[in-house]
């Protein structure tokens, strides 16, 4: 019998074994980008490799495990089966040798994340679970084994750490200013991460639309009925050229203490890069190998990423991307441009003159709204 005979016996029982599989595939095939870069800029935080290397050693990873393993419920074959099989069809679509274990753990909040140190940990919500149907689930699955084959889980169980570190030690000033710095890093970074886990899901599920229906359930719930994928994608693109100039610094405001990128956001994306021809060279095999990792340039990694934050800034439609856009190419009345971006606060200001005491009544955007997790 053939190798390919020998390999499909071996995972005959696998669920939509046809799907295609990316054997060797490394993370570089599917990574956002922003991700890597967000990542090197991470790296190179003051203080950054100090903290990460004294947490590796003093995080509780043996105790997190034995959380989970008393108080959740360990995915197998015996227990929530269909997401066991849905676990190793993603690990075999995407090579990953090492089946990480999966834990259900009580929360109606609708979340996953993939955590660990040494090794990952995947942990979904039962509100999750009970929200998405076989295909979406699948996606999410993906995902999450795509975080793991990056080796994202690492830096988000120290995300969770420094998080919760943070607000222990806010009545040490400079102390939590430090911690502070680098969680916000953190978190940009993870922003970032999250599209190129999306990707990561559209791989395993092969299946856009059920991609794009579990981003709207995310977004409001089991109401596929009251919903339209067009009308959320809609959202994105209203969202994104949208208002003027403070409207762009209200967004930046608004993204900053949470983990995910907006919904929209990422439905957006992922839709934009399933259309692309990188998606389509990945499906017909085409794609970076695990094997060629270590030959692979930093520094051209990193060119590769500010040459798709210089486009995007130049394709972007937000008020202050344009604006960014027109001074790199040298367009003139920068002043004059500031003045109409900011509209109506610019109307109450002088043409030529210091602003007047109505600029101080701009509205402040909402400093107690809580980050929004759920992948």
């Amino acid at each position: 019998m053939s190798e390919d005979g020998h390999e499909q016996n071996a995972h005959e029982n696998v669920p939509s074994r046809q799907r295609r599989r990316f054997p060797g595939i490394s993370s570089r095939a599917y990574e956002h980008p922003a991700d890597r870069s967000a990542l090197v800029a991470l790296r190179k935080l003051s203080g950054f490799d100090t903290v990460f290397k004294a947490l590796s050693g003093l995080l509780p990873e043996r105790s997190l495990r034995l959380l989970f393993l008393s108080d959740s419920v360990r995915v197998s074959d015996q227990q929530f089966s269909h997401l066991n099989d849905m676990l190793r069809d993603a690990c075999y679509i995407l090579d990953l040798e090492k089946v990480p274990p999966m834990y259900v753990t009580q929360d109606p909040q609708p979340n996953a994340m993939c955590i660990g140190l040494d090794e990952p940990i995947i942990v979904v919500t039962t509100g999750l679970v009970e929200l998405l149907d076989e295909e979406e689930m699948r996606a999410v699955v993906g995902h999450e084994v795509g975080h793991a084959l990056s080796g994202h889980s690492v830096y988000r169980t120290i995300l969770l750490f420094l998080t919760s570190l943070a607000l222990k030690v806010a009545w040490i000033p400079l102390g939590n200013l430090a911690i502070l710095a680098i969680v916000t890093a953190l978190r940009e970074w993870f922003r970032k991460s999250e599209l190129s886990a999306d990707r990561a899901g559209l791989l395993v599920g092969q299946d856009l639309r059920a991609s794009m229906r579990g981003l709207m359930k995310i977004a409001g719930g089991n109401h596929l009925h009251e919903m339209n994928v067009d009308a959320f994608l809609q959202q994105a693109e209203e969202f994104e050229s949208g208002g003027d100039l403070r409207d762009s610094v209200l967004k930046i405001l608004n993204v900053l203490p949470r983990s995910h990128p907006f919904t929209t956001v990422r439905a957006a994306e992922l839709k934009k890069w399933a259309e692309s021809r990188d998606y389509q060279r990945i499906m017909d095999g085409h794609y970076p190998r695990r094997s060629e990792d270590k030959d692979t340039s930093v520094t051209d990694s990193f060119r590769e990423s500010a040459a798709s934050y210089a486009s995007n800034v130049k394709s972007s439609k937000d008020p202050l991307m344009k604006l960014v856009s027109d001074i790199a190419g040298g367009a003139g009345d920068l002043g004059g441009r500031v003045r109409r971006g900011f509209g109506g606060f610019a109307s109450s200001t002088p043409q030529d003159g210091p602003p007047t005491e109505s600029a101080n009544g701009t509205e402040q955007p909402p400093t107690d709204t809580p980050p929004r997790d759920g992948d």
